[in-house]
């Protein structure tokens, strides 16, 4: 198993060029198609036609981003030559939030952005990044917000609990980890429930991968009862110096609501480093 499809989400972000970087990186690396998929969030128009005014607005706002559209859409086709790797672009002709899980289906990973707050044009859809992880299918690859990752994958972190998602997580990541410098692995269980000594761990994770080619130091949880186990993984991953976290993403998707688990609330909301995430 390799990656050779990675499709990124592209928009009018800040973070959107730096998101591309990421996807260019990854392809070179796996000698993968870019696929460039340009989604952005779409009001209904017929707001718009009940209000004085604001149809004109609406015109001007679209104009806007057909400019903008534009610029990008050269960006990518100049970063591809750049970079040396193959790709395509692609126009989402409905909201991001249906568009990239729908398209992601076809890729082998997915390159996505962590909700940012203070970007208005980052905006694309509730729970855009709960709704990919949940819903695509495939392996997503969130990026904070904030700095630049030009080389994440050479110190994954893999968070294990033993459970389905992280299991899943763990293989979806395979090629990564097959050509990581160092990989860790760290166990942090908080609950205190009878069946969680049925869990498997770290050691069995990295006899199996091991393998795979993969090879791998279980690192101790240094598990405290006082911190949720989101913020425990996000203080290991800089103790240990790692550039991306691999971890399952928890939850299940309900009408106009997403549940998910506490350690993946916490990584979208305070992620400092990329993180695979399998649903």
């Amino acid at each position: 198993m390799t990656y050779k499809t990675v499709l990124v989400h592209l928009d009018t972000s800040v973070r959107a060029h730096p998101r591309l970087e990421t996807a260019l990186q990854l392809a070179r690396r796996f000698d993968a198609h870019v696929v460039g998929l340009f989604a952005l969030y779409e009001p209904d128009v017929r707001s718009f036609t009940v209000m004085a005014g604001a149809a004109g607005y609406y015109e001007e706002q679209a104009a806007m981003r057909r400019e903008q559209r534009g610029a990008i859409e050269r960006l990518f086709h100049a970063e591809l030559k750049r970079a040396g790797v193959g790709g395509e672009w692609i126009e989402a002709r409905q909201s991001a939030i249906q568009a990239v899980p729908h398209f992601a289906r076809c890729a082998d990973l997915v390159v996505a952005s962590q909700d940012d707050p203070g970007d208005p044009d980052a905006y694309v859809g509730d729970h855009f990044p709960e709704t990919l992880i949940l819903s695509s299918g495939r392996p997503v690859m969130l990026v904070p917000y904030t700095g630049f990752f030009p080389s994440a994958g050479k110190h994954p972190m893999i968070a294990w609990d033993g459970s389905r998602e992280a299991a899943r997580a763990v293989h979806d990541a395979l090629p990564l980890l097959k050509t990581a410098e160092r990989v860790s692995i760290v166990s942090i269980d908080t609950s205190h429930d009878a069946g969680q000594g049925n869990r498997i761990p770290g050691a069995d994770l990295a006899t199996c991968i091991a393998r795979h080619g993969v090879k791998a130091a279980v690192s101790p949880s240094g598990a405290d009862n006082h911190e949720s186990a989101g913020d425990l993984l996000l203080s290991r991953a800089a103790d240990l110096g790692a550039d991306l976290v691999v971890m399952g993403g928890y939850g299940h998707p309900r009408w106009k609501e997403l549940v998910l688990g506490g350690a993946t609330r916490t990584f979208l909301a305070s992620m400092t480093l990329p993180v695979i995430m399998s649903h």
